[in-house]
């Protein structure tokens, strides 16, 4: 069924509440072994569940703390191009992962101390303490806590 707001009140009951657990955004990525070699070996995701063929699954659901990301191949294991093509990716960095941590400063620290080269956080205007980074897929992800103004 469409949501349609002229039903809400009437046609929906309110005699029981949705639960939501988590929530698991899909990427599509071009190449699984490189995107679990980052997710898995560098953030410290684990792998859930796969489409059964390891580090070439063409689908690979991973979680880290309660973070819950599936990743999903862009092609069939047979027509994969050499090298990705741009337009395949055009829109990655239009998407951003925002991760609550507890310290970005060390966050930080172990991101550099696994050779990634990343800049140091910031705190944005609306008081979050931010470290971005960037996936094999162009894809944004961000480190973040509420900074306490006291």
């Amino acid at each position: 069924m469409v949501w349609n707001e002229t039903l809400s009140e009437s046609f929906y009951p309110k005699a029981m509440s949705l639960k939501i657990e988590y929530l698991t955004p899909l990427l599509q990525v071009f190449n699984m072994p490189r995107s679990l070699a980052f997710f898995r070996d560098v953030l410290g995701f684990t792998i859930v569940s796969d489409s059964g063929n390891g580090d070439e699954s063409s689908w690979v659901w991973i979680q880290k703390d309660g973070c819950h990301l599936m990743l999903n191949d862009q092609y069939e294991p047979d027509s994969v191009p050499s090298e990705c093509p741009p337009a395949r990716i055009r829109w990655h960095k239009d998407t951003c992962l925002y991760l609550g941590c507890r310290d970005v400063e060390s966050a930080y620290r172990f991101l550099r101390d696994r050779g990634l080269f990343v800049e140091p956080p910031t705190t944005a205007p609306y008081g979050m303490r931010q470290l971005y980074l960037i996936d094999p897929d162009g894809y944004n992800i961000c480190f973040q806590e509420s900074v306490d103004y006291g």
